[in-house]
């Protein structure tokens, strides 16, 4: 797969964006993140989007083990590689441990999952099938969730559909494996 647009090198996204890509590879055991050095090539879009990702993850309400779960579920959902790959080396760092990812491919009624996991789950899969949440699915997850939770869970998952558009719109390539650094 050909990338549609050219990781960015130095002077196309600047010093903030080819440094967080660098450091963001390393805590993800990786190159540069060719997402980041992608979407830089847009420095403000890409500044103002990072706060906003950020705030849902890993800055948000949510418990970072679900938010990587949902994660997790919308790449899967979506086939997106790139984000799936990436998130299962964050998520274990949540704490989500292969059963569960396995479980997450199986999805919400894989037995295992706690009850507002289920909850979780199905919310995400309603959302990537239909865009809304029925009477049902919105009711299993007030049972569990906070307004505010409900909220941000509604964001995190549309955040990452939206994000597994762009990657596959723009042909991302996964990141090289450490030490395949790309010279600017």
């Amino acid at each position: 797969m050909t990338p549609r647009v050219r990781p960015g090198r130095l002077a196309e996204i600047g010093p903030f964006t080819w440094l967080f890509a660098r450091l963001s590879g390393r805590v993800a055991g990786t190159g540069p993140l060719n997402l980041f050095l992608t979407l830089g090539r847009r420095p403000r879009l890409f500044h103002t989007w990072l706060l906003f990702a950020g705030s849902l993850m890993p800055g948000g309400v949510l418990p970072r083990r679900e938010s990587e779960l949902v994660i997790l579920r919308v790449a899967h959902l979506r086939s997106c590689q790139y984000e799936f790959d990436h998130h299962v080396r964050l998520a274990r760092r949540a704490g989500v441990r292969s059963a569960d990812v396995e479980r997450v491919l199986a999805g919400p009624s894989a037995p295992g999952w706690t009850e507002r996991e289920r909850a979780v789950l199905a919310a995400v899969d309603a959302l990537h099938a239909s865009r809304d949440l029925s009477d049902a699915v919105w009711a299993a997850l007030r049972r569990h969730l906070t307004e505010p939770e409900c909220v941000e869970l509604c964001m995190l998952a549309g955040h990452y559909e939206m994000l597994a558009t762009v990657i596959g719109a723009l042909r991302i390539e996964p990141d090289a494996p450490r030490g395949q650094i790309r010279r600017a």
